[in-house]
C-alpha cells in the first residue's frame, strides 16, 4: 500500500531554478552543456557545478558516471515542482484562495482582453469537466 504522505518539495533558489529549467528542457546534460546554454555573462563551471550538487543534496537531481565526468539528469518533474511552488504560493499569500491570487493578479497585471478570454475558457472547460464527473 502506498503512503499518501508526500515528500515536501523545497523551494529553489534563483539559480537553482535556472539550472533545473535547462535540466527540464534538456532531460540530461554534461555541466559544460548547461553553461553553453546559459546567456552572458556565463557563470564558472564551478559555480554550476556547486549548484547541481546542491541540487542533488536536495533531491532534485542524480548523475550517471562517465569516467570523471557526470552527466546529470532531474529526479523531480517540472509539473510537480511548479505544482508544490503555487500551492505554497496559493496559501502562504492567498489564504488559499485561487480568486484572491486571480483578483490580485488581475489588478497588479493588465490583463488583455484576449487573455481574460482564455481565463474563461479554462474556467468553462473546469466546470464542464466538473459536472461530467
Amino acid at each position: 500500500m502506498k503512503s499518501k504522505i508526500k515528500p515536501e518539495i523545497r523551494e529553489l533558489t534563483k539559480a537553482e531554478l535556472q539550472i533545473m529549467q535547462l535540466l527540464w528542457k534538456k532531460e540530461k546534460a554534461f555541466v559544460n552543456e548547461l553553461i553553453d546554454e546559459m546567456e552572458e555573462p556565463r557563470p564558472a563551471y564551478n559555480t554550476v557545478s556547486t549548484i547541481i550538487r546542491i541540487l542533488e543534496k536536495k533531491g532534485f537531481v542524480s548523475h550517471l558516471n562517465f569516467g570523471k565526468s557526470h552527466q546529470y539528469f532531474p529526479l523531480i518533474e517540472r509539473e510537480i515542482y511548479l505544482k508544490s511552488f503555487m500551492g505554497n504560493l496559493l496559501t502562504s499569500f492567498f489564504s488559499g484562495s485561487v480568486s484572491n491570487m486571480v483578483s490580485f493578479l488581475s489588478h497588479k497585471e493588465s490583463i488583455s482582453l484576449k487573455e481574460a478570454d482564455e481565463i474563461m475558457e479554462i474556467i468553462s472547460g473546469q466546470k464542464s469537466n466538473k459536472s461530467q464527473s
